[in-house]
């Protein structure tokens, strides 16, 4: 009993004191910790001797645990390499987290990368924090520290190219995905970025190079050919855009912005009803459910169906209020404007939030082309039957947009279209209804 009492007492000093002068070496207060926790298993068996208590099970192994097994378990951690005062750091950082006080966390982990500057985890955990909060350029800063302790961390190469495309550094972003992709051919979310950055820049032909190498990794990557749909339509193939948006919804069924494009493109090539099987799959997204309702509209009226169209239009524009002024500056809806329910309302969202740039000048860039490529344009009053006036104001209209009307169509306009009676009787009855509220 007597030499147990001495060996353990002999021990937990001795590793008191190493503890204690690998404290002073570092000059890091971290290990106070153990000491601290060390002195109170020391002193506990000194109070056991000091009141002659018998030996308490309990008791003698949590004295064993803290005045030796601890700071041994420390020893054990360094002798690996591993640093035991970062390690503990970390944890509490972890720990801290689970509270959400990020200014704690930020904090320790500042001291932490300023006592260790090659501390790889410190830098990287205090980027993330940064990047959470909106520093950008905080977090590149220790981000690049992270990668020059560690090259091939390329997860973290790749966020410092993200960072930088949204810090608008679009060429400094290319670069460093360019030679991510040298040492790493095969990350997905690299080359995904890369073809975006390469379509924000108009530069369509190096972004479907791009993503026909991602094809290679990624066969059955929808992504990839989505990408690629959205680039040929920016360089107005068509053809190939079409191609490629049936073979991305072909591999995931739930690709409506997919969908949506091809009812775009559809209405380009004047195949309405194809475009309209389109939109219809559309309506089971909310992202693409009043884009859809406002196609089916103008659909449903080049095809002659105004009931249908009224119905349609006004579901667009209470889903989405924005369709308001875009139906509104509409020629096709002309004769059923009068029945619109308009709602001009502060409009929440001029696009879908989770639209990318990329799918936002896509989108834009089909409309404008189907309206420029003058095929449907042509016809769409002439198969509404408007009035005389409507038809002069809808040419005004198109006219100052920039549309060109041919000489032989506007004669045959005029000579075929006569007053719309219908329409004039609602707009009476409107207005006489209007006078009377007065």
């Amino acid at each position: 009993m007597l030499i147990e009492k001495l060996i353990f007492n002999v021990v937990a000093f001795s590793l008191f004191v190493f503890i204690f002068f690998k404290m002073i070496r570092k000059n890091d207060t971290t290990y106070v910790t153990v000491l601290v926790i060390e002195a109170i298993g020391i002193l506990l068996n000194f109070i056991e001797i000091f009141l002659g208590l018998k030996s308490i099970l309990w008791l003698k192994i949590i004295m064993y645990l803290m005045a030796i097994i601890v700071p041994i378990i420390v020893i054990f951690i360094e002798k690996r390499g591993i640093n035991f005062s970062e390690s503990l750091v970390i944890l509490e950082v972890k720990l801290i987290g689970l509270t959400g006080n990020k200014k704690l966390q930020k904090d320790l982990l500042a001291k932490l990368v300023k006592r260790y500057p090659e501390s790889y985890i410190g830098h990287k955990m205090l980027g993330a924090i940064y990047e959470k909060e909106g520093g950008m350029r905080k977090a590149i800063d220790e981000y690049v520290q992270a990668i020059e302790i560690n090259n091939k961390d390329y997860e973290t190469y790749y966020n410092i190219s993200f960072l930088l495309n949204e810090l608008g550094q679009k060429d400094e972003s290319i670069v460093m995905l360019n030679n991510l992709l040298k040492v790493k051919p095969d990350h997905f979310n690299a080359m995904q970025l890369l073809g975006d950055v390469l379509c924000s820049q108009e530069k369509y032909k190096d972004a479907l190079s791009v993503y026909t190498s991602m094809l290679k990794y990624y066969p059955d990557s929808y992504e990839a050919y989505y990408n690629m749909g959205m680039a040929y339509s920016l360089l107005t193939d068509f053809a190939n855009a079409k191609i490629c948006f049936e073979k991305a919804a072909e591999i995931n069924s739930m690709l409506y912005h997919g969908y949506y494009s091809l009812g775009q493109i559809n209405m380009i090539y004047g195949d309405l009803n194809d475009a309209e099987v389109y939109f219809q799959k559309c309506l089971l997204e909310k992202e693409t459910e009043a884009g859809a309702y406002y196609n089916l509209a103008k659909i449903a009226m080049l095809k002659g169906d105004k009931d249908k169209a009224l119905q349609y239009v006004n579901i667009a524009i209470e889903t989405d209020n924005k369709y308001s002024k875009i139906a509104d500056e509409e020629p096709v809806f002309i004769p059923i404007k009068v029945a619109i329910r308009f709602n001009y309302d502060e409009v929440k969202n001029e696009e879908p939030e989770n639209l990318t740039e990329n799918e936002i000048r896509v989108r834009k860039y089909l409309d404008r082309t189907y309206y420029v490529s003058g095929d449907i344009s042509k016809k769409d009053l002439y198969l509404a039957r408007a009035s005389k006036e409507d038809i002069e104001n809808a040419r005004r209209e198109k006219l100052e947009k920039g549309f060109e009307q041919d000489e032989e169509y506007s004669e045959d306009f005029e000579n075929e279209i006569d007053t719309n009676d219908e329409i004039k009787e609602e707009k009476n009855e409107i207005e006489e209804q209007k006078e009377k509220e007065e």
